[in-house]
């Protein structure tokens, strides 16, 4: 009878323990990958309104303008600006997303023609932030200003897209490109600030568009 008794509390005892234990394991964490812009273009439009001629007096002074923008805003920044950022709120991530970090750029071409996953990651929980494009545009009746074209990308836990959302993000510039005897540092730091507004402008969007798409 007490040999029943203590098998019938052991086999209690492993029960509950093993409760216990399904009830403390985690689940498996989110995962958002972020890839930074392959290519950066300059654009200066003066009062030709573009075209080829504009383009050919402007060429030197773009591609000063580029390599510039190459200096401030090369893969790792680009990756370190966003990382700076909340992105958990931004993105309205799920809690304990682990950001997982890609230097190297992502070919431009693919990037509409792939549709599954852009790392071998085989997460539950899955999502990719790309930026796309850096483009630096001067207009003579507009001024200057940085656009950046970012793209979410959602998952879940398969290869299909759940959510896409791409758009631009833009914002004025004051101070880049530096003239000569002004602070090209500041310039260079105005850049990454910028950079930076426009992906919180796009974020902005972007959870209005996921919203939406929740209602739908």
């Amino acid at each position: 009878m007490l040999k029943t008794i203590w098998v019938g509390l052991a086999s209690l005892t492993l029960a509950s323990a093993a409760q216990a234990q399904s009830a403390e394991a985690p689940s498996p964490a989110c995962e958002l990958h972020i890839w930074p812009a392959e290519r950066m273009a300059s654009v200066t439009t003066g009062l030709l309104g573009g075209g080829l001629l504009d383009a050919a007096l402007h060429a030197g002074k773009d591609a000063s303008n580029k390599a510039q923008m190459a200096s401030a805003l090369d893969s790792p920044s680009q990756v370190d600006a966003l990382q700076s950022l909340d992105l958990a709120t931004l993105l309205e991530l799920k809690p304990g997303t682990v950001i997982i970090r890609h230097e190297a750029p992502l070919e431009r071409k693919t990037m509409n023609k792939v549709k599954t996953r852009r790392s071998d990651s085989t997460a539950a929980c899955y999502s990719e932030l790309i930026t796309a494009d850096v483009l630096y545009h001067k207009a003579a009746i507009y001024g200057r200003s940085l656009k950046t074209l970012f793209m979410v990308r959602d998952f879940g836990n398969d290869q299909k897209i759940d959510f896409e959302y791409k758009a631009w993000g833009g914002n004025g510039l004051s101070l880049f490109p530096a003239k000569e005897g002004e602070d090209a540092v500041a310039a260079l730091d105005e850049l990454v600030g910028v950079f930076k507004k426009n992906f919180e402008e796009y974020a902005n969007n972007a959870r209005k568009s996921m919203a939406l798409k929740k209602k739908a």
